[in-house]
């Protein structure tokens, strides 16, 4: 190449710079301007998030992952059942396996929903019975057997070089506890459970539960066990001094018709030592009346009311139950129980409670026919004395 030619190169090459700057600066303006739009579509993405945050977060719009509530489907379709009859959404209802097994009886009537069970069984447990301090079992048989070993071994002192002799074995009882079948019939007319204000489940656990406590208490202290829970004062009565496996045993106040505060004394001391820890008065309230104005030979109350709200009184340092079924003072009545009613009477019950809505026998009421299976019975006799107001 000559000298003469450089400058026609050098000529060539700037038209092909300019081309290669007016490239780039066409790209970078593309680029910016797609960039530009990229951070807007960004911006108005984030803004639509923020504003469904905004109404998830409502108080009237629920959470998309609230939990669902399990009871609210039953306890529909139960109210349509008691108020019209309609059993087609309980039958089709399924059920969870941990709530209930089924949702229909084998009879035709329906398990009460949760939400009035729970009502009902804390009204039983609130009432002034002996199933407050009594030991009480969930069974799903026609019976409950408790097994009670009520007799000691033999044992003796032996030589070094005598022989052996046989003691005394012990044996084993079996006292069974039949399930018996309670019921209620509250009626209410069909033009009340028409009304939408009335509260149905709460007039039916009320009236239900009003009359399986009052049938319930007085069966557990005085039932003859036909049909009935067996109560504790059924069983024969022998004095404590004399007392044998099957009878309770009780104290003499000495006095026709009348105790003193030494004869509370003497029938707290007639119970065991093992079963005094857990030990409990039972009485009504006129028998209470005569015991708080009892005192000791240093002129101290023997009753004590309980330091906080809800604690029952006691006597002697033990709780009493007031239980209206008791008898009243009199005459060689048994009107006090003390014991451990835990270990010495047992409440056996099936858990379910059934409805059965009957609009035809009674029109134009309609009526529910409630039942419930328990049963009751003395499970350790040596658990609980008695004071008989007597001379003898």
């Amino acid at each position: 190449m000559s000298k003469t030619d450089v400058p026609a190169l050098a000529g060539e090459g700037v038209p092909l710079v300019q081309e290669v700057k007016r490239a780039m600066a066409g790209f970078v303006s593309e680029f910016k301007g797609f960039q530009a739009e990229l951070e807007i579509k960004m911006q108005q993405t984030e803004e639509r998030l923020t504003m469904l945050d905004r109404k998830s977060q409502l108080a009237a719009r629920p959470h998309l992952a609230a939990s669902h509530d399990e009871g609210a489907p039953h306890q529909k379709a139960f109210d349509a059942y008691l108020r019209s009859g309609d059993d087609d959404a309980l039958r089709g209802l399924v059920l969870e396996g941990k709530a209930m097994s089924t949702a229909i009886n084998s009879d035709g009537g329906f398990l009460v929903d949760p939400q009035t069970a729970e009502r009902i069984k804390a009204v039983l447990h609130s009432t002034a019975s002996i199933r407050s301090i009594a030991s009480v079992v969930n069974v799903q048989a026609n019976s409950f057997d408790v097994l009670i070993d009520h007799t000691d071994i033999g044992a003796g002192w032996a030589d070094e070089t005598a022989a052996a002799t046989e003691t005394g074995t012990p044996s084993i009882d079996r006292i069974s506890i039949p399930l018996h079948e309670l019921s209620a019939l509250p009626k209410a007319s069909q033009r009340l459970l028409d009304d939408s204000a009335f509260d149905i489940e709460g007039w039916l656990a009320g009236r239900i539960a009003d009359k399986f406590a009052r049938a319930e208490a007085d069966s557990f202290i005085n039932g003859d066990g036909l049909n009935k829970p067996r109560g504790f004062l059924n069983h024969p009565k022998v004095a404590n001094d004399s007392w044998a496996w099957g009878s309770l045993g009780y104290v003499a106040s000495g006095v026709a018709g009348g105790i003193d505060a030494d004869d509370v004394v003497d029938l707290v001391y007639a119970l065991g030592a093992q079963y005094r820890a857990n030990g409990a008065f039972v009485m009504n309230s006129k028998t209470a009346g005569v015991i708080r104005k009892l005192k000791d030979a240093d002129g101290r109350f023997l009753w004590s009311d309980g330091l906080a709200a809800g604690e029952p009184a006691r006597l002697m340092g033990y709780p009493v139950v007031i239980a209206e079924d008791m008898p009243d003072p009199a005459t060689d009545s048994y009107s006090i129980a003390f014991g451990d009613f835990g270990a010495g009477y047992t409440v056996a019950e099936r858990p379910d409670l059934r409805v059965l809505r009957d609009p035809f026998s009674a029109k134009p009421h309609v009526l529910f026919y409630a039942t419930k299976r328990v049963g009751g019975d003395v499970s350790d006799f040596a658990a609980i004395k008695l004071l008989k107001f007597g001379v003898a």
